[in-house]
């Protein structure tokens, strides 16, 4: 049997919500495997949590960059808040998402990208940034998204300053309609997206994996409530397309009217431009997804150092 320590106990029930005590005995269910547990809870129906996530907690910015039919987002990190402020800081990521619509989002490409007027690559410039602020610091991801004929159109929720903030949205439309007609639009469906989050543009591009590890939670869900066998495949692709509501963005309810799926407004701007419209693709990025941040007791910390 796995030992199941305190600090696991406690990383599960931040993941879920579920009890303490709930917590531990999943752990012990799985031996000590945190993916499994949290399966595990949902089967009994005792996790909060609609899905995995870690807790946002890593500092620093997303950056947006786009011309036209191309655009790039970055993420950089820090360990504060406060250095989202620092004008230096803002300066880097800036040129950062700038140079990845050059390297079209190849992380490895970008931070060898030489950086402007410093005679150094973006990641040497990094470094001097560190050096220089006193934080820890990484340029952690970036992405590019462009389309033959259309718009690529940026987002940024709450912005720090121009094309800079905590959380940053791409969407692309691929259409030979006016540009200044597709932009509101794709304005719009970024705006939702940042909304609402979603992990697939449509339900052919939802992780495979994904959908069988929710089929089973599903499944197990609908044979623990006591309906008959023979309902509970019908319970089951009746949670599933709810699934798909959920998270697929063509699926889901257009935040701006409460009613009309995305993909149904995408076909009716279509009808009203006289030309196809097609959204083709998204990026998100809200910062810190996936980052544990260390958690302090500073007043045990303050009391360490006092020797008590």
């Amino acid at each position: 049997m796995a030992d199941i320590s305190p600090a696991l106990v406690k990383e599960l029930r931040e993941k879920t919500g579920a009890g303490m005590m709930d917590c531990k005995k999943a752990l012990t269910e799985t031996n000590g495997d945190l993916e499994a547990a949290i399966d595990w809870l949902r089967k009994k129906g005792l996790s909060a949590a609609a899905k995995k996530s870690g807790r946002v907690a890593a500092e620093g910015l997303i950056g947006i960059s786009y011309r036209g039919s191309q655009g790039a987002l970055v993420e950089v990190n820090a360990e504060t808040d406060f250095v989202g402020r620092n004008e230096s800081f803002q300066a880097f990521v800036r040129n950062a998402a700038d140079l990845a619509l050059s390297t079209k989002g190849d992380l490895e490409a970008l931070k060898k990208a030489a950086y402007p007027n410093s005679g150094k690559t973006v990641e040497e410039e990094l470094t001097h940034l560190v050096a220089t602020i006193g934080e820890n610091m990484a340029l952690r991801r970036a992405a590019y998204l462009d389309v033959s004929q259309g718009v690529v159109i940026p987002y940024i929720h709450n912005a720090a300053a121009p094309g800079l903030g905590r959380l940053g949205v791409l969407v692309a439309l691929e259409s030979s309609a006016p540009q200044e007609k597709l932009e509101p639009l794709a304005k719009q469906i970024a705006m939702h997206i940042a909304a609402s989050h979603p992990i697939a543009l449509n339900i052919d591009a939802v992780n495979p994996a994904e959908i069988e590890r929710e089929r089973a939670i599903f499944r197990e869900q609908a044979l623990a409530s006591g309906k008959p066998v023979e309902f509970v495949d019908k319970m089951v692709e009746g949670r599933l397309r709810k699934f798909y509501e959920e998270v697929v963005l063509e699926e889901q309810v257009f935040v701006m009217d409460g009613k009309t799926r995305v993909k149904d407004v995408v076909a009716g701007a279509s009808k009203d431009l006289g030309q196809p419209v097609k959204l083709i693709g998204f990026i998100r990025f809200g910062l810190g997804e996936g980052i544990e941040k260390n958690q302090t007791d500073f007043a045990a910390e303050v009391a360490a150092q006092l020797g008590k």
